[in-house]
C-alpha cells in the first residue's frame, strides 16, 4: 500500500484537528491568543516532507524537513513558546497522524506498517531535533542582542550616575541580584561554546537560558526607568508637540497591555465618550503616561477591573482617571507614592519583586512637563484612582 499517498490526501484534516488540539491543550498556554496561521507555522512543510519520504517512487530527501522545523522553532522561540510547550505540540502531531492512518495501516502487511511506522517516528524525530537547534540558536541571539543593548545603557549608565550620586546605593542594589545571574549564567554559556560539546541536558540548557533573558529584561527596564528619570531631572527631554488622537491612542495602549491583564483574569473597560478627539500635546510622552498608569494598575490588582474614564473640563483642560480593585495605598504613603524607588509594602504584603519604585515617579514628572497635574484617591483594600489633568493644547 502507497501510505504517502494517504497521508496527502488526509494532510489538510490532519493539521486541522493538530491546530484544534494545540488550542485545548492547557500544557500549550503560549498558543492561547495565536492565529490559526500563527499557530499552523510550518507544520504544513512537514508534513509534505512526510509523504515525500514515505513514497516509495521518490528520494528519501528529508532537507525540506530540516528547513521547515528550522524555522518551526526559531518563530515559536519568537512567539514566547518554552521547550515543553514545543515538545507537546509534537507529541499531538504524532499522536494525531498515527491516529488518521490507522485503519488503513492495519490493511497493509506487517512489513509496510513496520516500515511506514518506523518512517513516521523518525521524521517526527527529526523534526523535534531540529526544531530545538533553531530554538536555542534563536535564544542565543536575543542573548547576544540583550548583551548588546545592556552594554550601551550600562555606559549612559555610567556617565549619569558620575553626575549625580543620589541613588548609587539604591540603584546598586537593585542591579544587585539581576546581573549577576545573567553574569554567572552568561559564563557558563560562552564555556560551553569554547568547548564545543554537545549539551546532553538540553532542557536545563534552556532553563538558564530563559533565566537570563527574564533577568536581563528585569534589569534592563529597570535602567530605562532610571534613564528616563535622569534625563527629565537633567532637563534633557524635548517636547515634540502634534496633533494627538486620545480614543485612539488610548485603546491602542489598551491592546497593547490586555495579554497583561488577561493572565490575571483582570477585565479592562474603556469609556472615552466624553473624551476630547484631538489635542495638542507630546504624543509619545502622553503615551508614556497611559501606558505606567495602565501597568501600574494591573501589576497591583488581582482581581475584578481596571477602568479608564476621560472627560473635558473648563477652562480649556480635559481629565483622564485610571481606577483599580486592587490593594490601595494607606494615607500615611500617598504623599510619598511619586518619590522615586519608594514601594508600598506591609508585614502581610511585601513589595512587588519586579517593582522598581520608578513608575510613578516617571509619570508626575512627565505630567509636570506636558503641563498638567496628577491627583491621588485610594482605599486600602478597596482600590486606587490616579487623576491627569492636561490642557487640551499646551503652549510652549
Amino acid at each position: 500500500m502507497d501510505f504517502s499517498q494517504l497521508l496527502a490526501e488526509k494532510r489538510d484534516s490532519i493539521l486541522d484537528k493538530w491546530i484544534i488540539a494545540v488550542r485545548k491543550d492547557r500544557l500549550i498556554e503560549s498558543a492561547d491568543d495565536l492565529s490559526y496561521t500563527a499557530i499552523k507555522n510550518h507544520i504544513p512543510d512537514v508534513l509534505k516532507a512526510m509523504v515525500t519520504v514515505l513514497s516509495k517512487s521518490q528520494d528519501n530527501n528529508i532537507q525540506s524537513i530540516v528547513i521547515a522545523s528550522f524555522e518551526h522553532g526559531a518563530i515559536r522561540a519568537e512567539q514566547g513558546f518554552d521547550p515543553a510547550e514545543i515538545a507537546r505540540e509534537y507529541h499531538l502531531l504524532r499522536t494525531i497522524i498515527f491516529d488518521a492512518l490507522q485503519t488503513d495501516l492495519l490493511r497493509g502487511t506487517p512489513s509496510e506498517i513496520i516500515r511506514s511506522m518506523r518512517l513516521i517516528d523518525a521524521i517526527v524525530d527529526e523534526a523535534i531535533a531540529r526544531c530545538f537547534k533553531s530554538y536555542v540558536e534563536e535564544r542565543l541571539r536575543q542573548l547576544q542582542e540583550l548583551q548588546s543593548s545592556l552594554t550601551l545603557h550600562n555606559e549612559e549608565l555610567t556617565r549619569l550616575i558620575d553626575a549625580n550620586q543620589d541613588y548609587i546605593s539604591q540603584l546598586a542594589h537593585e542591579l544587585k541580584h539581576p546581573l549577576t545571574s545573567i553574569i554567572g549564567y552568561s559564563d557558563l554559556f560562552l564555556r560551553q561554546e569554547r568547548r564545543k560539546t554537545e549539551v546532553k541536558d538540553t532542557s536545563a540548557n534552556l532553563e538558564h537560558i530563559e533565566r537570563v533573558l527574564r533577568n536581563g529584561r528585569q534589569l534592563l527596564r529597570l535602567i530605562n526607568n532610571v534613564l528616563e528619570l535622569s534625563r527629565y531631572d537633567a532637563g534633557q527631554i524635548k517636547l515634540q508637540l502634534v496633533p494627538t488622537g486620545v480614543p485612539e491612542l488610548i485603546n491602542n495602549v489598551c491592546e497593547m497591555l490586555e495579554p497583561l491583564a488577561a493572565g490575571k483574569n483582570l477585565k479592562i473597560v474603556v469609556d472615552c465618550d466624553r473624551a476630547p478627539k484631538q489635542l495638542i500635546t507630546d504624543s509619545f510622552q502622553f503615551q508614556h503616561i497611559v501606558t505606567n498608569l495602565i501597568s501600574n494598575a494591573i501589576r497591583y490588582t488581582e482581581s475584578g477591573t481596571i477602568i479608564i474614564m476621560c472627560q473635558v473640563l473648563e477652562n480649556q483642560r480635559w481629565a483622564i482617571a485610571v481606577s483599580d480593585t486592587g490593594i490601595g495605598i494607606a494615607p500615611e504613603n500617598q504623599a510619598q507614592i511619586f518619590e522615586p524607588y519608594f514601594r508600598v509594602s506591609s508585614s502581610d504584603r511585601p513589595y512587588l519583586p519586579d517593582s522598581t519604585g520608578l513608575g510613578l515617579a516617571i509619570v508626575s514628572r512627565l505630567v509636570k512637563l506636558l503641563q498638567g497635574q496628577i491627583n491621588l484617591v485610594s482605599e486600602v483594600g478597596v482600590g486606587s484612582t490616579f487623576t491627569v489633568i492636561l490642557p487640551l493644547e499646551m503652549k510652549i
